[in-house]
């Protein structure tokens, strides 16, 4: 059954307007007495029934409330480098479906890509867009937020020395601390797992990231692509602190 995620609270009839509904009316050709699954801003579910078709909206009537919960109990935000476009979309859809909070393009000195203002807005609105899909293919009750793409330099700085966040990133340069040893201890309640570019951190940059309270960890002996380093490392976050394990 199709997942909507609807601006605003449930209620007996509610209009669905914009992408969603020219989705159900010009793509699935959808008809009267057909059911839909709807999520509101407060993570509230529902089985409704389409009752009628506008040229922009289409009316759906509640059939029947759900319990269905999907949520971790981990805040957890992927900040990661930018990466060329193909493998960017592909992490942002799997941090999606494997619970991530929020997720935080971010310029560092190795990145391939460069993007001017206008690119870049286009590229968080397509990212975002990727996570809304995602999040309604696998039956998540809240929408994963892309932000704007930042400089790694202020994400240090807007998150460092702050008492219910840890920041762990994933360094090729660190084979002592493993990233489980390093989750099984922290203390707050919401997590960045930092990852970086295609090439990699630079020296300095792994060295303000830590002055930043960053925490350096290993996934192990080989050299994961960051593409997989992303998906290893918030797989393993959501075992250790969040709902996989």
């Amino acid at each position: 059954m199709r997942r909507l995620f609807y601006k605003g609270m449930l209620a007996d009839t509610i209009e669905i307007t914009g992408s969603d509904a020219h989705h159900l009316m010009h793509v699935m050709r959808a008809k009267a007495g057909q059911e839909v699954t709807v999520v509101d801003d407060e993570g509230s579910v529902a089985r409704m029934e389409m009752t009628a078709f506008r040229e922009d909206a289409v009316t759906l009537v509640l059939k029947e409330r759900l319990a269905a919960n999907t949520e971790s109990p981990l805040e957890l935000v992927l900040a990661q480098c930018l990466l060329k476009a193909d493998k960017m979309d592909y992490v942002v859809q799997k941090a999606v479906e494997l619970g991530v909070t929020e997720i935080v393009p971010v310029k560092s000195h190795n990145c391939v890509v460069r993007y001017d203002a206008k690119k870049a807005a286009a590229r968080q609105a397509r990212w975002q867009k990727i996570a809304e899909e995602a999040a309604k293919q696998c039956g998540r009750t809240a929408l994963t937020e892309v932000t704007p793409i930042t400089d790694l330099s202020i994400l240090l700085k807007e998150n460092s020395g702050t008492e219910d966040t840890e920041i762990v990133f994933c360094y090729e340069n660190e084979d002592e601390t493993t990233v489980k040893s390093c989750l099984q201890a922290a203390k707050g309640k919401r997590l960045i797992l930092l990852i970086g570019p295609e090439g990699g951190f630079t020296l300095d940059e792994a060295a303000k990231v830590q002055e930043a309270g960053g925490k350096a960890v290993t996934l192990g002996p080989r050299i994961l692509r960051a593409e997989t380093a992303a998906v290893a490392a918030v797989t393993v976050a959501q075992y250790e602190n969040g709902d996989l394990g």
